[in-house]
This record gives C-alpha cells, sequence and structure tokens, in this order.
C-alpha cells in the first residue's frame, strides 16, 4: 500500500493531476493500492498556516493513524506547506512506512515555488537563505513573506533528512534546484516524468486557433500569447482562469480573434484542442515537467513553447522560443500552425518522457530505492 500525503493549493493546477495521475499509474501498472490523505489551503487561514509553516506541520499524529490503518508501507509525500511539514513524514518513519518526497516545484528553496518575480527569473533566495523573498513580499503581504521564508528555511534540510527518496518530474527541474543550493542527497533522487497517456492522434487545422491553456498567473506568459496574436491576427482562445484574468482580458478587449474560455474541463479541452492549429506554452518560469505541453503533443498538435526548464525535454528544438519575446512566438505560431508532421515529431519525442509503462518502471526503481536501505542514508543528512 502506498499512501500519497498531499496539501492543495488554493487554486487547482497540474499537480493535483500529477498525484492523481500516479496513483492510477501506481494500481494499474504496479498492481499496488494507493490511498490519499490530503489537507486543503481553502480551509486553513493565514493565521493556522503561518503556524503549520514555522512548527514544521500541524497534527501530525493524524499522518501515523492513516499509515497504520491503511498499512502503508510506503508514504508519498507531494506539497506539504503549509500544514502537514516535516513533522508529518517523521510521523509516517514512526509508523513503519519509508517516504518517498516528491518535488514538484522549486518551493523547497522559493517562497512563490516558480522562481519568477515581477515576470521575471529571479533566483535571488539560495539555499536555507530565504530573506530576499521577504524584501520583495514575493508572497504579497508582509507576514506572510515572513511565515513562509521561516518556514522554508527551517524546515529545508529536516525535509530532506526525514525522506528516503526524491522524486522530482524532469532532470532540468534537478539542476535547477541543485543550482538553488536545494541540499538534495547523492544517489537517492530520482527522476520521474508524470505518466500521460498518448491518446487519439488529432489533425491539427491550419485555420484553427491557437490555444493557451496554462493557469492565468504571471509566471505562465499568457500575456505574451496575447501579443504574439496581436502581431499574427490569428484567433487564440486562453482556455483557463487566474489572478490575472481580468487584466488580460482587459489587454485583449480590442482584439476581437481572442477569446477566453474559462476552465474546461478534460473533455472540454479535448476538443478544443481538437480543433486547434497549434498550442502555445510561453511560459517565462523554469517548468519543471510541461503537462499542457505533453498533453497536446501526444495529441499530435504542435506546440510552441518558451526555451526554459522541462519544455526543452519535451518541446522539439524548431518550436522552442525565448521566453517573454512575442515575435519570435509570432513567427513560430506562423510557421507550425496546422503542421501535422511537426505535430508527429512532438508526438513521437514526448512520448519517450511520458509513456505510462516506461514512467511505472522509473517509479519502481524509486520505490524499491526507497524499501532498500533508504532510510540509513537518510539518517546521514545533517537535519
Amino acid at each position: 500500500m502506498i499512501l500519497h500525503l498531499h496539501h492543495r493549493y488554493r487554486t487547482v493546477g497540474g499537480e493535483e493531476r500529477a498525484v492523481a495521475a500516479l496513483r492510477a499509474l501506481t494500481e494499474e501498472r504496479l498492481g499496488e493500492p494507493t490511498a490519499l490523505l490530503e489537507r486543503d489551503s481553502a480551509g486553513v487561514g493565514a493565521a493556522r498556516a503561518a503556524a503549520g509553516l514555522l512548527r514544521g506541520g500541524l497534527d501530525p499524529d493524524e499522518v501515523g493513524r492513516a499509515v497504520r490503518s491503511h498499512g502503508a508501507r510506503i508514504v508519498h509525500a507531494h506539497n506539504l506547506h503549509p500544514t502537514l511539514g516535516v513533522r508529518a513524514l517523521r510521523a509516517a518513519r514512526a509508523a513503519g512506512a519509508r517516504v518517498v518526497l516528491q518535488l514538484h516545484n522549486y518551493r523547497l528553496v522559493c517562497s512563490v515555488a516558480t522562481c519568477v518575480r515581477d515576470g521575471h527569473d529571479c533566483t535571488l533566495c539560495h539555499g536555507r537563505d530565504t530573506r530576499p523573498g521577504v524584501r520583495h513580499r514575493c508572497r504579497g503581504s508582509v507576514p506572510e513573506a515572513l511565515a513562509y521564508a521561516g518556514g522554508i528555511s527551517l524546515q529545508q534540510r529536516a525535509l530532506i533528512a526525514a525522506c528516503d527518496v526524491v522524486v522530482v518530474p524532469s532532470a532540468a527541474a534537478l539542476e535547477r534546484l541543485r543550482a538553488l543550493g536545494a541540499p538534495l542527497p547523492d544517489g537517492r533522487v530520482h527522476v520521474v516524468p508524470h505518466p500521460v497517456a498518448a491518446g487519439t492522434p488529432i489533425v491539427p487545422d491550419p485555420a484553427g486557433p491557437a490555444v493557451v491553456a496554462g493557469r492565468l498567473a504571471a509566471e505562465k506568459g499568457a500575456d505574451v500569447a496575447i501579443d504574439a496574436a496581436r502581431r499574427t491576427g490569428r484567433p487564440l482562445v486562453v482556455a483557463n482562469t487566474g489572478p490575472l484574468e481580468d487584466a488580460l482580458r482587459a489587454a485583449a478587449a480590442d482584439l476581437p480573434h481572442v477569446s477566453f474560455a474559462g476552465r474546461l474541463d478534460p473533455a472540454g479541452l479535448d476538443a478544443l484542442r481538437a480543433r486547434a492549429a497549434v498550442e502555445l506554452v510561453p511560459s517565462l518560469a523554469h517548468e519543471t515537467f510541461g503537462l499542457a505541453a505533453a498533453e497536446s503533443l501526444l495529441r499530435g498538435l504542435p506546440v510552441v513553447a518558451s526555451d526554459v526548464g522541462a519544455l526543452r525535454e519535451l518541446v522539439p528544438d524548431e518550436a522552442r522560443v525565448p521566453p517573454g519575446d512575442a515575435d519570435a512566438l509570432a513567427d513560430a505560431w506562423t510557421r507550425l500552425a496546422g503542421d501535422a508532421a511537426a505535430g508527429a515529431r512532438g508526438r513521437e519525442r514526448a512520448a519517450r518522457l511520458t509513456d505510462p509503462a516506461t514512467v511505472a518502471e522509473r517509479l519502481a526503481a524509486a520505490y524499491a530505492r526507497a524499501t532498500d536501505g533508504g532510510a540509513q542514508s537518510a539518517s546521514r543528512v545533517a537535519a
């Protein structure tokens, strides 16, 4: 039995979908049952969140009880902040489980997890020095910035010490975390991409719209896609919601060929992609995976993406452009819109990384490493 731990974000995103996909993969490909212990930021006030961050989590006994009641041999932990924290991992170990910690983003060092500030890449926080996040109020208010900076600094090495194996979703994520000074353990880090089923191939429509499906937040670069639409005059459908939605709608108010579809369910997004010419992933952040890109690539839809992070692993060279460059995005959009051959090349490249059978092998190797003496190695990492 594998017990997954996850603290849901205020806005549902790719991490929740990744957790669900990994659980399904474990049950279907590895033949092992799973369970989920989940908490939700929507039900946590600011004072309780701050307490969880600074104390290393709240109510760790709940985790120990869940391990024992499910008979879990491994706890697979995802986002732990603000209320699970290192105390949850220690409780899991005390109850007899081994621990796999999956780092979906850069929150081990960065309080906003993306390393993007004011629309630009930012690596000022390094290792346990999270003071720049306070100076720049990266969490908005000073109290919240202080709570996150303090909690991350206090728990960073303790989290690594309390796990047996660390999992990251791409080689790019691992490289970036090491550059940020994250104390990752030698020999106990596994790259396990997200499993994404290939789906039925589509025929891209040269006259169809471009699609942007990332969350409408600064780091996803939807404003760059709107600028590119202004240059090309081609139709663009923005298919998500987020904190910048009002500002983006205002920016596109004079562009009748730009429309907003809101957040679509998987079937609605599939239907939109099936009539599209291309998908745009103009991220400003060093993506740790790129789920939207993978989903479209695996349907055979051409993808034009920023040349950053794990998008370099997923997206063919011909389809990557400098982040924030609306002219380059517009040129690649025009060149690749409706190009079935480009879609086929992208599909083949993405499948090599995300094929569920291949991912299952990598996940099984991480679980085996966690149970074959990983705990002894973990005890040697300073807390």
